[in-house]
């Protein structure tokens, strides 16, 4: 009886994470961002991310990754994930600002159903290191 419980529970730890990878969202969209840099004060912007399915597998999902900041410029990158977190690689266009750096976002459901995230950024070279965080709803 013993063996009987340990493979159910062998089966049941080896199963239910390939359930939860089948499950991963496609977060693909446009979004309406509001941010606090810490060096720049209140900022609007616009992300876009868009999913490349050629490299995404097996519960990870890849990500085309655009910022475009009013006043600013448009910032590049890219991001994977999974589950309901992304890290996120941007940087300015360009590169003599030494604008660039990475980002965790962490994707939920708002209350009228609609994707969201929150993510907290790190600049390492901008004005000396930098950092900020974003809170976006898809449009």
């Amino acid at each position: 009886m013993r063996k009987f419980v340990h493979a159910i529970v062998f089966l049941l730890a080896t199963a239910l994470p390939a359930i939860s990878l089948a499950a991963t969202p496609d977060f693909s969209g446009v979004y309406d961002c509001k941010g606090v840099d810490a060096s720049e004060g209140a900022y609007n912007g616009k992300v876009t991310l868009k999913r490349v399915a050629a490299h995404s597998t097996a519960g990870y999902n890849a990500y085309q990754f655009t910022l475009e900041v009013p006043g600013y410029g448009t910032y590049r990158g890219h991001a994977t994930g999974k589950g309901n977190d992304l890290a996120i690689y941007f940087g300015h266009e360009d590169p003599a600002t030494k604008d660039y750096g990475t980002g965790l976002a962490r994707f939920s459901k708002s209350k009228s159903g609609k994707w969201q995230f929150h993510k907290y950024y790190y600049e390492p070279e901008y004005k000396g290191g930098n950092h900020g965080s974003e809170d976006c709803v898809r449009q």
